[in-house]
């Protein structure tokens, strides 16, 4: 992978490798100009099996992937994961799309993709989700995070004071935020602290709690309810 990404990192030194796959033209070229310069688009396609031809030549970093796409056995967004699972983990996925179904959230995480946003996201959010997703890390728009977490978690696990104590009160706070979902910009915005704070109190986190990135987070999150 040619991405590097993550807090501290220098934007100018990022890329990162994309194919977009929708049955609509004019929204993937819509998409292609919203995207940051630093995102190559190398690969499109507007069916199930375009999408897995294109995937297969181009191995890119992440596929940004419309749910509901015509051709192959109905499955749309998630017969393309499916059909390039060879290429997983490698290859990411991140889900793109107009639907906000909880059944569809669901779907097509269950079958491999790293997160799932919609078509309302602006395109700095969209180039910032590529790399957090290149990066390994989970992306949902805040209010289907929800349903993810409804989804995987487990009974509730009792919570050791000496975990929670490890945390400041603003700490928590950031860690709440960014286990369901929201990017620095949005946590900078919610609790009106600088974003390099944000970035900060996260490093803080993920260091107290031993865990390595923001997917580990939100599964740590959720397994003792903290959401």
């Amino acid at each position: 992978m040619n991405t590097t990404q993550g807090p501290g990192s220098d934007p100018a030194a990022r890329s990162a490798r994309v194919v977009i796959v929708d049955d609509h033209a004019i929204f993937r070229s819509g998409l292609k100009a919203d995207l940051d310069p630093s995102i190559h688009v190398v690969g499109e396609a507007a069916t199930v099996e375009q999408a897995i031809a294109v995937i297969a030549q181009q191995r890119p970093d992440v596929v940004l992937l419309d749910v509901h796409l015509p051709g192959g056995l109905g499955g749309g967004g998630r017969e393309v994961i499916a059909g390039s699972a060879a290429l997983l983990p490698a290859t990411k996925f991140l889900a793109l799309s107009v639907s906000d179904a909880a059944e569809d959230v669901v779907a097509v995480i269950r079958a491999g993709a790293r997160g799932y946003v919609t078509k309302t996201i602006s395109g700095a959010e969209i180039t910032d989700a590529v790399y957090r997703v290149a990066g390994g890390d989970a992306v949902f728009s805040p209010r289907l995070a929800g349903f993810v977490l409804d989804a995987f978690g487990t009974a509730p696990a009792d919570i050791a004071d000496d975990e929670l104590d490890r945390l400041s009160a603003r700490e928590l706070e950031v860690m709440r935020l960014i286990a369901r979902g929201y990017s620095y910009k949005e946590v900078a915005k919610e609790l009106f602290i600088s974003i390099k704070t944000v970035e900060t109190h996260v490093s803080a986190v993920l260091r107290k709690l031993q865990l390595s990135s923001r997917h580990e987070l939100t599964k740590w999150a959720a397994e003792r309810r903290l959401l």
